[in-house]
């Protein structure tokens, strides 16, 4: 029988173990599964801890997910086909969800099959080699700290790529007494009322972590980019300035010429796509890009089609797209998708990859991984859903956040599942400062 490894049990690798259920329940024969995953519940990103820096056994914590954080996108962009959010709360919820109520969503679903017998918890991947035809594969059970090896026919890699930060340095830094962290240890924006605040960044997590801050009370929240400014209109006491020259003392000074006290400084400097439990020649060595080389349909390792990686794309789509994935390589492991010839693998790489190279704008990147997704939708059973919509409300979310960063969460978005209007939230998000399930539930 074959046999097929999934390292990591968050969305991803729930998205691999569903797709087999699914394929189960159908009449279809699947392959023996043993899903590895080096926390002690399933969710990945999504299942919240404290901890910072190691857990309790000395492993890196991978959780880069704080307290008080919402979607930043709408809810219906990324809805599972076959489990909508109207089937898991019973009736239309707002468009904008903090963390406890999306975890309790992709939670549901994993809850409604047998997928934890699958799931080995507290099992870290040491190492993976591929020899004669099959992956050798050393894991650690943490809790009684035992090495096992086990041979598998597949490997399906599903550990995402934000869990292990990217920490650059800038000169003053040794010196500065205030505090510097990487946005992975970020938890609390509590912690950061009136304080002087820098962040530095120019992506989601900067956008978010700034606001984050500003929220909760921060004296000032500065933001600096070394590219392109985000541009949005921010709100008093927030400003963006280009790019970090020094530290001296409590002073950070930016190459435009700005000076601002500082008290803390938040690295939003992006994570590594970092593989220490895969073999040299197994490894995916890339940036954070909408379509890295080497994986064919974004998926499949170009030099060895029984190694799948999911979810290693930069993301405007996410759950849905990872379930495209986990369907497409369900069925490529199950011998439903026949892969082309090595030519045809590297001329359909390099075509998505070139697309990838000339885009110019968010509006861009979106139509390019919506077409990516329908294309991968289209290659297995995995039910409808209506991307059409999903990339008009992409891009109706873009244009609400140029219009005003601060309240874009308070708009309402369609199902692209079942269709139903979500309602508007009972408090907008700058004043919502209570962001458990039960208050946001209550109506």
């Amino acid at each position: 029988m074959t046999k097929v490894a999934i390292i990591g049990a968050g969305p991803c690798g729930l998205s691999m173990l569903r797709s087999f259920e699914q394929a189960e329940k159908k009449g279809n024969k699947i392959p023996e599964i043993v899903c590895f995953e080096k926390q002690d519940d399933w969710g990945g990103l999504w299942n919240y801890s404290w901890r910072t820096g190691s857990d309790q056994y000395g492993d890196p914590v991978p959780n880069s997910m704080y307290r008080y954080l919402w979607s930043n996108g709408p809810k219906e962009c990324l809805e599972f086909a076959d489990y909508s959010f109207d089937e898991h709360f019973g009736h239309p919820i707002p468009s904008f969800p903090p963390r406890a109520v999306l975890y309790d969503y992709i939670i549901g679903r994993a809850k409604k099959g047998n997928l934890k017998d699958k799931i080995k918890f507290n099992t870290r991947v040491i190492n993976t080699i591929y020899k004669n035809d099959k992956f050798e594969v050393s894991y650690q059970d943490k809790a009684n700290d035992k090495i096992v090896r086990d041979v598998f026919d597949y490997v399906v890699v599903s550990t995402g790529h934000f869990s292990v930060p990217y920490i650059p340095e800038y000169d003053g830094m040794k010196s500065f007494p205030g505090r510097i962290m990487h946005s992975h240890d970020f938890r609390d924006a509590e912690e950061f009322r009136e304080k002087n605040v820098i962040v530095l960044g120019s992506s989601y997590s900067a956008e978010d972590v700034a606001l984050q801050c500003k929220k909760y009370g921060a004296k000032s929240v500065t933001i600096g980019y070394r590219h392109n400014p985000m541009g949005f209109k921010w709100p008093k006491g927030m400003k963006e300035v280009y790019h970090l020259d020094r530290l001296e003392g409590k002073k950070a000074i930016f190459k435009d010429g700005t000076e601002q006290e500082a008290d803390v400084i938040i690295l939003c400097s992006g994570y590594l796509h970092y593989f220490p439990f895969l073999d040299e020649e197994l490894k995916l060595k890339t940036g954070n890009r909408l379509y890295p080389p080497k994986l064919y349909k974004g998926v499949v390792w170009q030099k060895n089609h029984k190694l799948l990686y999911l979810g290693m794309q930069d993301q405007f789509h996410t759950f849905n797209m990872f379930d495209c994935q986990a369907w497409f390589a369900r069925d490529i492991i199950m011998k439903k998708i026949e892969i082309p010839n090595d030519d045809d693998i590297d001329k359909d790489i390099n075509k998505w990859v070139s697309m990838e190279e000339k885009l110019e704008n968010p509006d861009q990147m979106i139509d390019f991984q919506t077409e990516y997704t329908k294309e991968l939708h289209a290659m297995s059973d995995y039910p409808k859903i209506d991307f059409e919509l999903i990339r008009k409300h992409f891009k109706e979310w873009e244009h609400h956040k140029v219009e005003d960063i601060l309240t874009y969460r308070n708009k309402s978005f369609s199902s692209p599942v079942t269709g139903s209007i979500a309602p508007i939230h009972h408090t907008p998000w700058e004043n919502a400062m209570d962001d458990s399930m039960e208050t946001f539930l209550n109506k």
